[in-house]
C-alpha cells in the first residue's frame, strides 16, 4: 500500500482528522502545476488553494466507499486543471498581468535550488535558465503544456495523465511527443538567434 492508498483509507474513515495530511502530501504540486500551467504566482497560489477546498468539499459529500477508491493524484491534478481553467478565463477578460515564474523562492518547485554555496554568477544562471525554462513551457499552446506538466513535471504515468485530463492515453502521448517537438524547434531557433547574433 502506497502513501496516497493509506491516506484515502484515511479520509474515508476520518475527513476531518485525515484532510490536513492530504495538504501537506499535495499541495506543493499542485501549486507547481498551476505555476506551470498559469505562469503568475498569485494565480497558481489562487487556483491551488481553490483546488483544495473543492477537494474538501467534494470528499464531505462522497461515501467512505467512494473516497476509498479515489486515485488522489490524478483525482486532485484534474481538480487543480479545472480551477487554472477558470482562472486563465477570468485574467483573459481582466488583461495581462506580469508573469513571474520564480516566485517564492522559500516555495519548491519543480527545478532543484542552487546549491548554498554556488556562486552569485552561477545562481544568477540557473535562475535565468529556470525562467526561459518556463516561459518555452507556457507558449506552448494549452493542450501540450498541460500534458507535459502533468506527464514530465508532476510525473503522473500517462494513464493518470490521461485520467487527469479526461483524454484517452493515445491523445496524451501524442500531445506530449508533439509538445517536445515544439520545444525543441523553441531550442534550435534561439540557437540559431544566437549564432546570428555572434557573427552580425
Amino acid at each position: 500500500m502506497d502513501a496516497d492508498d493509506r491516506l484515502t483509507a484515511d479520509l474515508a474513515d476520518d475527513l476531518d482528522g485525515a484532510f490536513d495530511a492530504l495538504v501537506v502530501a499535495h499541495q506543493d504540486r499542485l501549486y507547481t502545476i498551476a505555476l506551470r500551467m498559469l505562469g503568475d504566482v498569485g494565480d497558481a497560489e489562487e487556483a491551488a488553494q481553490d483546488a483544495l477546498v473543492r477537494a474538501y468539499r467534494a470528499l464531505a459529500g462522497y461515501e467512505r466507499s467512494r473516497i476509498a477508491e479515489l486515485r488522489l493524484r490524478p483525482w486532485l491534478t484534474t481538480i487543480v486543471l479545472n480551477r487554472c481553467r477558470s482562472v486563465a478565463a477570468r485574467r483573459a477578460t481582466r488583461g495581462p498581468r506580469p508573469v513571474s515564474i520564480d516566485g517564492d523562492p522559500n516555495r519548491p518547485l519543480a527545478e532543484p535550488s542552487a546549491p548554498e554555496a554556488a556562486a552569485p554568477t552561477e545562481v544568477a544562471e540557473r535562475h535565468a535558465e529556470g525562467e526561459r525554462w518556463a516561459a518555452r513551457l507556457a507558449a506552448l499552446p494549452t493542450p501540450y503544456r498541460a500534458a507535459i506538466v502533468l506527464r514530465h513535471v508532476d510525473g503522473l504515468s500517462y494513464p493518470e495523465t490521461a485520467a487527469a485530463l479526461g483524454r484517452p492515453e493515445g491523445t496524451v502521448k501524442a500531445q506530449v511527443h508533439r509538445g517536445i517537438a515544439l520545444l525543441r524547434t523553441m531550442l534550435e531557433a534561439e540557437a540559431r538567434r544566437e549564432i546570428e547574433e555572434m557573427t552580425a
